[in-house]
């Protein structure tokens, strides 16, 4: 009896370390969806490059960031009690007004359709700035807009690395140097809680695998006109144009010595007008006695 119990012993360990070395053979040899795998699958070839899934998330969600970010902007300018608020606003109108025509611009080259609605999550947030006012509203516009801006900075970074679609490349590089712009002068408002990012970031889900959800739509032969974001009602966004030339470092160091000038004449002026007021009052009395 206790050397039947003993051979299937023996039988049940063989068994389990057979199953233990099979597994992994089974588990990747038969399984599509690996990171290769869903690169070749979802890769569609354009005149630009081959346009991955990531390509093609990455230009909805520079589309989908300039349709509440801007008019989040907008509002912080009329709402924000602070003059760095009103600043990052305005910084964050003047970014959204430039990367939404550029988003335009390649999503048509592309034949890609855009969104021209917030989601769930950006609506919400929206939300909430609306029903801020005060000092609460200063430190909600400048948290919110600061941890949604460090999430997508990330994206950029991985889209700037790993595209071929030259077209996705500039674009990557414009959304870099916006989003690091919005970055900082957000943090400059003294108000953004580096800590609370710290946490959130901690404990966010990883990352969902690229094939648990279907790849974002590829080229149609003839997508919806996305409607350009305005700031305003009354104002409309010029029409989707090539990225601005940067301005000559000479060019560019001469503007900055002539505006330092006018500035500091500006101050003299200033300073020779308030020294005259003061004096006014002691001619009047010298010339009374």
């Amino acid at each position: 009896m206790r050397s039947i119990n003993g051979t299937g012993l023996i039988v049940a360990g063989l068994a389990a370390t057979l199953a233990a070395l099979l597994f992994p053979l089974w588990s990747y040899a038969d399984r599509s969806g690996t990171g290769l795998d869903a690169l070749n699958s979802q890769t569609v070839s354009t005149r630009f490059g081959p346009l991955s899934a990531l390509d093609r998330d990455f230009v909805t969600k520079v589309r989908l960031a300039g349709l509440w970010e801007l008019p989040a902007g907008q509002q912080a300018q009329e709402r924000g009690t602070r003059a760095s608020v009103r600043r990052a606003g305005e910084h964050l109108v003047t970014g959204h007004t430039f990367l939404d025509a550029r988003v335009r611009e390649v999503a048509a080259r592309l034949n890609l359709e855009l969104p021209n609605q917030p989601n769930s999550q950006q609506r919400q947030w929206l939300g909430e700035l609306d029903a801020a006012h005060g000092d609460a509203y200063d430190e909600k516009f400048a948290n919110i807009l600061r941890g949604a801006h460090g999430k997508v900075f990330s994206v950029v970074a991985q889209v700037r690395a790993t595209t071929r679609n030259s077209l996705v490349r500039e674009l990557a590089d414009d959304a870099n140097t916006t989003v690091l712009d919005h970055i900082k002068v957000l943090e400059a408002t003294g108000l953004v809680d580096f800590d609370d990012l710290a946490r959130d970031a901690a404990s966010a889900p990883p990352s969902a695998p690229a094939t648990s959800t279907p790849p974002p739509p590829g080229p149609t032969d003839s997508p919806a006109p996305a409607t350009p974001v305005t700031p305003s009602p009354t104002y409309s966004l010029p029409p989707a144009a090539s990225r601005p030339k940067p301005a000559h470092p000479e060019k560019q160091q001469k503007q900055q010595k002539r505006q330092k000038q006018r500035e500091h004449q500006e101050g003299q002026e200033g300073q020779k007008g308030q020294k005259a007021q003061k004096e006014q009052p002691k001619r009047h009395t010298a010339s009374t006695s």
